[in-house]
């Protein structure tokens, strides 16, 4: 199936897996890759050295196009562009809009830019800067996510720009490529459902506990770092939204002296990253920290199997989905129901 994101980027298939931090490692990105979507590696819960390491590794295990998503808003991130470039990755995506400077660095080198964004005006804006594609994602999505469901977001921002848009939030299935390509948009990405195949290297007991979950078991909270931010409802994000200030404080600092082990940054440059998330949002102290930190909560459910530690960004369509396929036969599911809606589809005489 032959669209505007196959015909930019190279891969087979209009699907894109996104980078998760603390799962789109090297296997799942290289294994979806292989299926023929757009893999993208999470470098956010990575150093510069894993970062390039990471890279390496998928090039081991694929030829096929691959992309690395950065932050913009990381005090590295030029040295990022860097790595990614020196590399030869495909593609460069972005959490957040990129500087209008790391778009002409990075297109003048060859590289497909593809920015996240929940809001039209945001992509109006990228696009004019010079991006080559965006990936749009409604509430329905997981992590941090707007308020704007998929099928009002999408078919605004197809009308405000002239390249390419990919459809988050909510797509788990070749009906939902079907329907997004009748948006306008160019393909689908999916998170959730690529976290939930047996190439994710997210523990078993995580998978279960999303496989378990209905859709009333996902919830919006801003008790993690003040930000909207889609999940798993837990004992721990119970605890998060009915913590007071003080208990709130405390819980922020223990888990940011863990993240700062782990990562290397001193307490100064957590709390740099912590005030860049805020967005203008009013945060308190241990809101500031638990965003400069909310890696380690999600590492702790993603990496260490603790449900009852971290937590587990989630879009609504786990409750939708029941079983753990390899990357090659979800994305092969995915183009077999699309054909086959696209063949069943009624038309006029």
């Amino acid at each position: 199936m032959e669209t505007a994101l196959t015909r930019l980027t190279g891969v087979r298939h209009p699907v894109v897996q996104t980078g998760m931090g603390w799962v789109a490692g090297p296997r799942l990105v290289s294994a979806s890759a292989n299926a023929g979507a757009l893999g993208i590696l999470a470098s956010a819960t990575m150093t510069a050295d894993q970062l390039r390491q990471a890279v390496r590794e998928v090039k081991s295990r694929t030829d096929a196009p691959f992309g690395v998503n950065l932050r913009a808003d990381a005090g590295d991130a030029g040295d990022r562009v860097r790595i990614i470039i020196d590399e030869g990755v495909r593609v460069a995506s972005f959490a957040l809009a990129p500087s209008r400077e790391l778009i002409a660095e990075l297109k003048e080198a060859g590289v497909i830019v593809i920015p996240s964004v929940g809001a039209r005006r945001h992509a109006e804006k990228v696009a004019a800067w010079g991006a080559d594609a965006l990936i749009v994602q409604g509430g329905e999505g997981g992590g941090h996510t707007g308020d704007v469901a998929t099928t009002v977001l999408l078919p605004q921002v197809v009308d405000a720009v002239d390249i390419p848009v990919i459809a988050a939030g909510g797509f788990h299935d070749g009906r939902g490529l079907v329907a997004a390509l009748a948006f306008g948009a160019a393909g689908i990405a999916m998170g959730t459902r690529f976290l939930l195949t047996s190439d994710s290297t997210v523990p078993d007991a995580v998978k279960a506990r999303y496989l378990a979950a209905s859709v009333k078991d996902i919830t919006v909270t801003t008790a993690v770092d003040g930000l909207p931010h889609r999940m798993l409802r837990t004992d721990l994000v119970d605890s998060l939204e009915r913590a007071g200030r003080t208990r709130a404080l405390v819980q922020a600092v223990r888990r940011a002296a863990g993240f700062k082990r782990i990562s290397g940054l001193s307490w100064s440059q957590m709390i740099r990253d912590g005030l860049a998330m805020k967005h203008g949002k009013e945060l308190s102290w241990s809101q500031v920290l638990l965003a400069a930190n909310t890696p380690m909560l999600l590492k702790a459910s993603m990496v260490g199997g603790r449900t009852d530690l971290g937590v587990m960004a989630s879009g609504q369509v786990a409750g939708l989905i029941e079983d753990l396929p390899s990357c090659a036969e979800l994305v092969g599911r995915v183009m077999s129901e699309a054909r086959h809606v696209l063949g069943a589809l009624p038309v006029a005489e």
